[in-house]
């Protein structure tokens, strides 16, 4: 070895690997064989020298350095192919025993390239991204990214002081994906990926499929491993179907509630033990969460992320978010995640530009950017994106146990001239405005999720008219299990905003719903976008001195909780927070006390009972997407500004919900009914415990045989003055009509 004879490819490699950019160092570091043994050569910059010793520590050969830059090189006669070995090397200063990571095999195979490169790897994250795992009785991680168009790519970290030059990866041509174990590398260790790219631009990138991050404004990704899978809880999956009661509270995890010493956040643990509970006595049934995944800049609430598959290091570890999803399912409470797959920002850290070509987004602005979040848009045509997006929604919903994901801003991505004036986009195929390579990615995401996620849904808020949202793929639709009903939304707030005087003009707004009810499976929202940007809070909405604020706001949720669809309703607006919602602050939970007079209590307390009569009564439920469900009773009352309406459950069961949008107390108000009995006031929003004027109806009144509103019978009410009420007969009534149901039946099958 004292006399080693240069090769041309010793020479080649020496300059690619000692300049950074070989794409291939695998093929000439580490092992290999040669006649009568093997040949090992090593990259180890500023070490003064080296040696070969075995598992045991035993020396085994020196190695010569062939270069000053630092190229070792042994060859050793009599050894295999399979020789496991360490290298001892000589520093100034110290001498260190370390594994050489280019001995060990990749942990991507032929099967893996292909299933990437063709869009079918159902969980690409179980391949890509950092994984702690041992190799050769060897513990450490295994390191993969997707940049087919880098020269050269490298894990840089803590543990080999960000070099870029020291552990350079294998490349995969077929795929794109450069991988690399790096030995003894351990969880919690930072890491970036430094990429050559295919203009010889050098960048350091956070992992796309990072599973933790470092807390903003540092962007490291951090080894933590894959989560394990969740056991599905089947009472919270099952809780998803059409048939089952849905409320929803939308929640900022930043704002609901802050320490109040700091006013900084709260953790997952700590939000799992105060914010829980409160869902829990409200009677919501699910959470929905704002975006989880890292983001960097607090202000875009989480709707601008670097890294989907880590849960934002604000709260804590991905091991609490875990827990905070545990403990909501212990309660049987949903959990609804926002997922944001529309774009993504342009922070060098993250997906831009990140092997120097347009590899996530499109290359033309036209269809990759948009100009008013200053993000940019996913190419949803690369099978490598697809599988990067689709396999997200499976990992939050196996490795956490999200049981649902709401899909935000569907209208984004499925137009091409979103919110884009004449020539600033380009049509698709067929010169249409659609863009065909989303409504792809969404079906075969909802599909992937519909055979894999066992009971996990999916929502879109998608605010157009887009046909089929909610419908099944197979009958062309996008496969959404339910679609945000922003039409119904926009009209109902419009509507109560008017001065009641008014509002006899614009009676329309309240019904116009039903003429599209049946379209798709709505959720009608009230969400967190209806109280920022200058809009106000939803109380600040309503017309009218203080004691009509209030009680138009707890009318207007009268209606909505009885209107068919699922409800979903922004955190604060349960007790009528009075001022705009602002991310960087708590919720003004001490508007509940002795400041907020009683008024606040009195909507959250409507609130709760709305949400527990919902949830016990079929229903107010069970047939929300069909017709026989829902009946009005009285439609056409402009004058008065009064809205009647029957629900009704699949077993016959019915329940009836009038609302008074006025200030006026209608006394020997008369409702057509469908049925002759005895009824009775369950709910009332005007009720004094709720703050209202205590206008109510007696414990029990009869129906009339007196025609009206096209009906044989009626009953005659008296309606609180800017109120909802719920009526249903009397358990008396109820009682006696399954006697004689049972006796009929019995006749029948008599017969």
């Amino acid at each position: 070895m004292q006399d080693y004879t240069y090769s041309e490819r010793d020479l080649t490699f020496i300059d690619q690997l000692s300049l950074g950019y070989c794409k291939d160092p695998f093929s000439y570091l580490g092992i290999h064989s040669i006649d009568n043994g093997i040949i090992i050569r090593a990259f180890l910059p500023s070490a003064i020298a080296c040696q070969v010793i075995d598992l045991k520590g035993k020396p085994v050969s020196s190695m010569l350095k062939i270069d000053d830059r630092g190229f070792f090189i042994a060859e050793i006669i009599g050894k295999k192919i399979d020789f496991s070995y360490r290298l001892l090397v000589e520093y100034e200063g110290e001498t260190v025993d370390i594994e050489d990571p280019y001995r060990f095999k990749t942990h991507i195979q032929e099967l893996d390239n292909w299933l990437f490169a063709e869009g079918k790897q159902l969980r690409p994250y179980e391949k890509l991204g950092a994984h702690l795992v041992t190799q050769n009785e060897v513990g450490g991680v295994h390191f993969s990214v997707w940049a087919p168009n880098a020269q050269r790519v490298s894990v840089v970290g803590d543990f080999n002081h960000w070099n870029g030059l020291v552990h350079s990866m294998r490349f995969h041509p077929d795929s794109g994906i450069w991988d690399i174990f790096i030995p003894n590398v351990q969880k919690g260790a930072c890491y970036k990926f430094e990429v050559l790219d295919r203009n010889g631009v050098l960048r350091l990138k956070s992992d796309p499929y990072a599973f933790a991050s470092q807390f903003r404004p540092e962007t490291a990704s951090i080894v933590s491993g894959l989560p394990s899978i969740v056991p599905v809880e089947n009472t919270c999956r099952n809780a998803n179907a059409p048939d089952k009661p849905i409320s929803v509270y939308e929640v900022h995890l930043g704002s609901w509630r802050r320490n109040v010493e700091n006013n900084y956040w709260l953790s997952y643990e700590e939000l799992a033990d105060e914010l829980i509970p409160y869902v829990k006595d409200m009677g919501f049934t699910h959470i929905e969460l704002l975006p989880v995944s890292e983001f960097p800049f607090d202000g875009s609430w989480g709707y601008q992320t670097t890294g989907i598959y880590s849960p934002t290091s604000r709260f804590g570890t991905p091991e609490g978010l875990r827990y905070f999803i545990q403990k909501a399912h212990d309660k049987g409470i949903g959990v609804i995640l926002d997922w944001v797959v529309g774009h993504f920002p342009v922070d060098e850290h993250g997906l831009v530009y990140f092997d120097g070509t347009h590899l996530y987004e499109h290359s033309d602005p036209k269809e990759g950017y948009h100009k008013d979040w200053n993000t940019l848009i996913f190419n949803y045509g690369r099978h490598e994106v697809n599988n990067y997006l689709s396999g997200n929604a499976l990992y939050w919903i196996e490795r956490f146990g999200i049981d649902a994901l709401r899909v935000d801003a569907v209208a984004s991505m499925i137009y091409r001239d979103y919110s884009r004036s004449d020539g600033e986009w380009i049509p698709n195929k067929y010169g249409g405005r659609e863009n065909l390579e989303a409504l792809d990615f969404l079906r075969h995401t909802n599909n992937i999720l519909r055979d894999e996620s066992k009971g996990g849904a999916t929502i879109a808020e998608e605010s157009t008219s887009f046909a089929g949202v909610s419908h099944p793929t197979e009958n062309g639709g996008l496969g959404f299990n339910y679609k945000w009903n922003m039409g119904w939304m926009n009209d109902t707030l419009r509507y109560m905003q008017k001065d009641p005087i008014y509002r006899r003009y614009h009676h329309n707004l309240m019904t116009f719903g039903m003429t599209y009810q049946y379209s798709e499976k709505f959720v009608l929202p009230l969400s967190h976008d209806e109280v920022v940007h200058g809009k106000g809070s939803l109380l600040n909405k309503m017309p009218g001195d203080c004691w009509q604020k209030f009680a138009n706001l707890r009318a207007y949720y009268g209606y909505m909780w009885g209107y068919p669809g699922k409800k979903l309703l922004f955190m604060g607006n349960e007790f009528a927070q009075g001022k705009e919602w602002n991310f960087a602050e708590s919720l003004d939970w001490y508007l509940l006390g002795e400041e907020g007079g009683e008024w606040h209590k009195g909507v959250l307390g409507w609130v709760k009972a709305l949400n527990h009569l919902y949830t016990k009564t079929p229903a107010l439920f069970e047939q929300d997407y069909d017709p026989a469900g829902f009946e009005w009773l009285v439609v056409d009352d402009h004058d008065n500004s009064v809205f009647a309406f029957e629900r009704r459950a699949k077993n016959g069961g019915s329940i009836i919900v009038v609302s008074n949008f006025t200030p006026v107390v209608r006394k020997d108000y008369r409702i057509g009914v469908n049925e002759a009995g005895e009824y009775q006031e369950i709910l009332n929003s005007d009720l004094a415990c709720y703050c209202g004027s205590n206008v109510s109806n007696e414990d029990k009144f009869a129906s009339e045989k007196i025609e009206s509103h096209g009906r044989r019978h009626s009953i005659n009410i008296t309606l609180p003055p800017l109120s909802t009420i719920f009526i249903t007969k009397t358990k008396k009534q109820q009682a006696k009509e399954a006697v004689q149901k049972k006796a009929t039946n019995k006749k029948e099958k008599a017969k």
